[in-house]
């Protein structure tokens, strides 16, 4: 019997041992990419929502394993940490993501008045922890009531607002959300009063999603409106469903990937947000992990 040369022996022994390494490691570390993500010049956080039924530390190592480099928290009512408790809790959020080279990326809130209870003490313990933007909670329309008549009561608000964020050094998101009452849906409104502001006080949360919904094939239209206040982006996806919209995996819906292109010609350096609000509330973790896995694979080959 042949003896294999000492050198073609080792050569065999270094692939056998970096085929079981592969073989070893996690499909979240190999879909990460990270030699591909370093070509990418965004920071990518991901929606917690659909697994608040994780622990601080569980929720961190799911999302670090993932190759996210943070995550958009959900700090209001019924989230991840209660605004009641935001100085007690938030502390011990950040503290797990860190150990896992994580951050807060977006801290999403029940905010849109400087007057709410806890509004101060949840923005100025972010400020405290180096969070840097928070989206804001929604406004809706009375029907029966004339709409210009209320975004102009609105404006005042926004105001006092922009003037504590400025004060804090902390950008506050107002994301355009489909809907018939709700203030944003068709985008213009709402970027008739961010627009009077500096973006780093206050600026948008692009949701091409929900962008899609309302205007089909106008949405190049809206990006383009409010492209320099646009603070963060959003990714996620819908299909039709008769009148009903159901929300499915990017790619396997209406968004257009050319969203992405024109985002990165638009100069955008501000931070990319996936959101996967398809399947059922409750579903295991395993389910979440899957679903934001091969949706990040697919936003990262959209922005490539």
């Amino acid at each position: 019997m042949k003896t294999i040369p000492a050198l073609n022996r080792r050569d065999f022994l270094k692939k056998t041992a970096r085929v079981a390494l592969a073989a070893a490691l996690p499909a979240a570390t190999s879909l990460a990419a990270p030699a591909d993500r370093k070509k990418l010049p965004w920071k990518f956080c991901a929606f917690e929502k659909p697994l608040l039924f994780l622990n601080y530390d569980e929720t961190a190592e799911l999302f670090a394993e993932l190759g996210f480099d943070g995550i958009e928290a959900a700090v209001r009512p019924g989230g991840h940490v209660l605004p009641e408790r935001v100085e007690e809790d938030l502390p011990k959020f950040v503290e797990a993501l860190k150990k896992r080279g994580l951050a807060i990326t977006v801290l999403t809130s029940g905010i849109n008045s400087v007057s709410q209870p806890h509004t101060e003490k949840v923005l100025r313990t972010a400020a405290k922890l180096g969070i840097q933007r928070y989206r804001m909670d929604w406004w809706r329309y009375d029907l029966e009531k004339p709409i210009q008549t209320q975004l102009d009561a609105l404006r005042p608000k926004l105001k006092e607002l922009a003037a504590l964020n400025r004060s804090l050094g902390v950008t506050g998101l107002y994301q355009n959300h489909s809907g018939a009452n709700m203030v944003g849906a068709a985008v213009w409104d709402i970027y008739s009063l961010v627009r009077e502001h500096d973006a780093k006080d206050v600026a948008l949360a692009f949701d091409i999603r929900h962008a899609t919904v309302e205007s089909g094939l106008s949405w190049p239209t809206l990006f383009q409106l409010v492209k320099t206040h646009v603070g963060v982006a959003y990714f996620k996806d819908f299909t039709w469903d008769g009148n009903k919209v159901k929300n499915v995996p990017l790619s396997e819906g209406r968004v257009d990937k050319k969203y992405a292109a024109m985002l990165k010609e638009s100069g955008f350096a501000g931070p990319i947000s996936l959101h996967v609000e398809y399947g059922e509330s409750g579903k295991e973790k395993k389910f979440f992990a899957d679903a934001f896995r091969k949706d990040f694979a697919t936003l990262r080959g959209w922005l490539a």
